[in-house]
Order: structure tokens, then C-alpha cells, then sequence
């Protein structure tokens, strides 16, 4: 849907100020808050009225290369939980396939690169390449 730029009474009715732009992906209506004036797409602060981001291509790519990704996640560690996630997947699998538990499987998203052990094979081969591509702990580090 294209947006519809209308305006909107502010301030008690004294003022008149343009409709912020922005599109809801969910319901597909346009935001109901005032743009900003120095907002050259017509957004709110909220969505992106206040910049427009880095335009040189070294700009662009120091933001491509910063660590933190939210508050004080890094991508490596939301890569470890990764991993952590899809261990935790494969072993309850395992434990399903050998006859180890009969409680019902977690719900939830599967983390990626996550494949279903649903064989004695699948679980030998699990534990092989669990083996093979041990993660380095602290004590390998020094």
C-alpha cells in the first residue's frame, strides 16, 4: 500500500503538522504519530525520522563491522547460544531415539542448522562429529 500523507491536529487543535509515513508490516496501517520537520522522508523518531544513516562507504562499513549487535550481545555470542541451542536439540533427540525419555520435546524454534536425529545412525553420527568438531574451552585458549 502506498502511503498516505495526511495531517494531523496537534498541540489542542492550534497546529497542523504532517503524518508520519511508516507502514505497519502487521496490520498494514500507516503510523498514527506526527513526522518530525527535519525528517526528509516523513518518518517519526521512532522510525528513522531523526537520520538517514552512514552514506560513505567507510561509514557503511564500520557499522557493517561493530560487535554489538544488542545491548551487550555480540555475534559471537548469540553464536554460541547457537550452538549451545542445537547440542541441547540433538541430545534430547538422541535421548528420544535411544529410549532414554518418554517426556514430550521441547517447543519452540529449532536453532539453525539444526537436523532432526530420528536414527541409531543419526545419533552415531551426532556423537562422531561432536568429537570431531569439539569447541575450545577455556583451558585450550592459554
Amino acid at each position: 500500500m502506498q502511503p498516505i500523507v495526511h495531517l494531523l491536529s496537534v498541540a489542542g487543535s492550534s497546529s497542523q503538522c504532517a503524518r508520519c509515513t511508516a507502514m505497519s508490516k502487521r496490520t498494514k496501517e500507516q503510523c498514527g504519530r506526527p513526522a518530525l520537520k527535519t525528517s526528509k522522508t516523513q518518518k517519526c523518531q521512532f522510525h528513522g525520522g531523526r537520520g538517514s544513516g552512514p552514506k560513505t562507504p567507510e561509514g557503511r562499513q564500520r557499522v557493517a563491522q561493530a560487535h554489538t549487535v544488542h545491548g551487550r550481545e555480540t555475534r559471537q555470542i548469540r553464536q554460541e547460544r547457537s550452538q549451545t541451542a542445537l547440542r541441547l536439540a540433538q541430545l534430547e533427540d538422541m535421548m528420544h531415539v535411544l529410549g532414554m525419555t518418554t517426556a514430550t520435546r521441547s517447543r519452540g524454534r529449532k536453532p539453525s542448522s539444526y537436523w532432526p536425529v530420528k536414527t541409531v545412525a543419526d545419533a552415531q553420527r551426532v556423537m562422531v562429529e561432536d568429537v570431531l568438531h569439539r569447541v575450545r574451552g577455556p583451558e585450550d585458549e592459554r
